[in-house]
């Protein structure tokens, strides 16, 4: 699968956010080492802390389906900027993927920025920590 591949289907993905409060959809698409693919989208909650971001829906799909070897994320947002992962899912991607692990943050216009997760996190706090 090629990057315009994957980017494309974290925009279909965008469309099947639920987002009434911040009128911000996202799409997520991960591509796993075994070539499965799994997506998310944004899902708003009234109790803010229970909303969930698009790249930990497309992640937790992924764990619960058995994979933990994963290939690359790619985030695009309706926004004239590049939709970044915000603290949280910096974190738990951390968590679950390699440092050299590529990060794809797209925008509307359809441009796009690749990261190593090292970038995005260089100084994770892992299970080594405890």
């Amino acid at each position: 699968m090629n990057d315009r591949e994957l980017l494309n289907l974290a925009k279909e993905a965008s469309e099947k956010a639920y987002a009434p409060y911040s009128r911000f959809k996202v799409g997520a698409a991960l591509e796993c080492e075994s070539g499965r693919v799994f997506t998310g989208c944004n899902i708003e909650n009234g109790a803010l802390g229970s909303t969930m971001c698009a790249e930990r829906v497309a992640i937790y799909k992924a764990l619960s389906e058995g994979e933990k070897n994963f290939y690359r994320i790619a985030i695009y947002g309706e926004s004239e900027d590049y939709c970044m992962p915000c603290g949280a899912c910096r974190q738990v991607m951390s968590e679950f993927f390699s440092q050299e692990m590529e990060v794809l943050c797209a925008k509307a216009s359809g441009g796009y920025v690749s990261y190593k997760m090292k970038a995005l996190m260089p100084h994770p706090f892992k299970l080594r920590d405890f």
